[in-house]
Order: C-alpha cells, then structure tokens, then sequence
C-alpha cells in the first residue's frame, strides 16, 4: 500500500489513494483484523508529477508576500512541502517495515500521511481559488535529500524529518498566517491553521518513537539526538523557535537550541 503511493506520481490520484489506503488501514484495525505488516521495495524517489519544473534550492524565485502573486508563491511552496510529506510518512513505512515496531508506530504515520493529504488538498484547492494550480511554479528539489540520507538509520530518519524539519514548520506557520489574514484571505487562514494543529501532532509522533528507540536500546534521547542531526541534517538549526508548540510536541530546549549556529 505504501509503495503504491509513492509510486504514484499526480499529486491528486497520490493523494486520494493515501485517503483511501489510511481508511482501509484504520477499518482493519477497528474490525479487529489488521493488515499484517509485509515487506516492500519502496523506490529510491517517490513519483512525481511532470510539473513543478526542480530546480535548486537558491535558484528557486523569491517573491514578496505582499503581492497576491507572492502569496501564491508562498502556498505553492507549501503545497510542494506537504505532497513530499505524504510520501516521507508513507517511505517510513515501507522502508523501515522490517524493523519490529509496536503497531502504533504504524498508526501514526498512516495517520500522518492521511492528514499530509489531507492538507496538500487543502492548499490546492487555494492555489486553484487564486487562480493558480500546483505545478504552475517552479519548486525546490532537494526536498527528498533528508530521506535520502537516513534510508537506512531509522532513528536518523525520525532525528531529521519530524523533528527538525517538521518542527521547523511549527516555528514558521504562524508567521504565514499572520501575512494572509493581513491579505484579508479568511479561506487560506482556515486552511493553515489546519495545518499548524496538526503538524503538532506529527511532531510528536517523531518525538515518541525516537524517545522509545532509544529507550529500547538504553540511550539518552538528547545525546543520540545531536548525534544524528550533526550526521545528517546539512547546516545548524535556526532560530526563532516555537518553543511552546515544540514542548507540545515533545521538543524541549535542551534538544534544539545546542544545534544553532551559535553552538559550540
């Protein structure tokens, strides 16, 4: 199931069957007759569409978000962000599906990939709204490095993923927010203030199942922590951090703040 999401390529057909795989998972569950956890080949790199033209992270255009062309720059970037998402959750299932895991762990992510459809939904059905689509600009391609990286460290996948790259989401969001209510645009607000709720949850998700790895194994989380981010995360966390949402999702300081730039 999770395979053939990520090889499915338009992010709509991805999307709906992400929705249509997660309830079939959960009515298993609830009837008492779970699907068993198999083995796969996920792909190097999920499908993706023919549009968005990838390109590198500094060649990607800046826009102002003052502009309503800006702040369709900004939801397309966004909805780029979320479409990988629903791949990465359903990657660490099929990638990491031979590691013996609680069937909570596989909950989760089911779970997580649902919402990230969920949400990619959301915002095109904005970009669509404004005049747009996804696909009509050009995004970042480096964002299936991270899962590169950590294809074979599932802690370091946890580390990287939900817990710095997600979590990045958690301190920026409210700041997108804030520019589209200036906007007046009340729809494009509802939808992101989905998104920030849930994000947390998925956040915390990473938290839990790396706090249990390591728990497992008898390893101080925070220790194991800096060690797989320094190994795998390309440059220093920046702040300004939510640090009340982070602690929500499990985050404390003392994780985050020695990886800034400001770290010894």
């Amino acid at each position: 199931m999770a395979v053939e999401v990520l090889s499915t390529a338009e992010g709509r057909a991805k999307t709906a069957l992400s929705h249509a795989h997660a309830a079939r998972w959960f009515a298993e569950r609830a009837a008492g007759t779970p699907i068993p956890i198999g083995a796969a080949s996920p792909p190097p790199r999920p499908a993706r569409p023919v549009k968005p033209d990838l390109l590198p992270p500094r060649d990607v255009p800046r826009r102002r978000t003052g502009s309503p062309e800006g702040r369709i720059a900004l939801l397309h970037a966004v909805a780029h962000i979320e479409l990988n998402a629903v791949d990465l959750h359903w990657d660490i299932i099929a990638r990491f599906g031979h590691h013996p895991m609680p069937m909570g762990f596989y909950d989760d992510w089911v779970k997580a990939a649902d919402e990230e459809s969920k949400h990619f939904n959301l915002l095109c059905d904005r970009l669509e709204a404004m005049g747009s689509f996804y696909g009509a600009l050009p995004a970042h391609a480096g964002m299936w490095q991270a899962a590169e990286d950590t294809a074979l460290d599932l802690q370091g996948r946890l580390a990287v993923v939900p817990m710095v790259l997600e979590a990045r989401g958690l301190d920026v969001t409210p700041g997108m927010i804030d520019i589209f209510t200036k906007a007046g645009e009340a729809e494009t607000v509802a939808a992101l203030q989905v998104i920030y709720a849930e994000e947390v949850g998925h956040v915390a998700y990473g938290s839990k199942w790396f706090n249990w790895l390591c728990g497992r194994e008898g390893s101080d989380p925070k220790e194991v922590f800096h060690t797989l981010v320094r190994r795998y995360f390309h440059g220093t966390l920046k702040p300004p951090f939510n640090e009340e949402k982070r602690a929500e999702a499990g985050l404390p300081p003392d994780f985050y703040w020695p990886l800034t730039e400001d770290a010894d």
